[in-house]
């Protein structure tokens, strides 16, 4: 007697895309100098000098910065970091 396999049916979407995704935001303050915070975004998220200074120009201008969209529990641990480097930082629902 053979055993059926189970019924498999693919998915197009991994479990990451299925999930809701929590945004890191950084937001302005007028403590951290420019240079420093492009450091931290260097070294916290393992940018290129460019983009950690794209981010932080919009830090700058605009008064916030996404830079990631993680799961809860990443986007938790950059927060965390950012925080270590006294960024002000926070993790929120992408909706979108």
């Amino acid at each position: 007697m053979t055993v059926p396999a189970p019924l498999v049916t693919p998915r197009d979407e991994t479990r990451e895309a299925r999930a809701p995704g929590y945004l890191v935001i950084c937001w302005d303050d007028p403590v951290n100098l420019m240079n420093y915070v492009t450091h931290v975004f260097q070294v916290v998220f393992g940018w290129d000098r460019k983009k950690a200074e794209r981010h932080m120009m919009e830090v700058h201008e605009k008064g916030k910065s996404v830079l990631a969209r993680e799961t809860f529990e990443e986007a938790e641990a950059h927060v965390h970091q950012l925080h270590a480097y006294s960024l002000q930082a926070t993790v929120e629902r992408d909706d979108a």
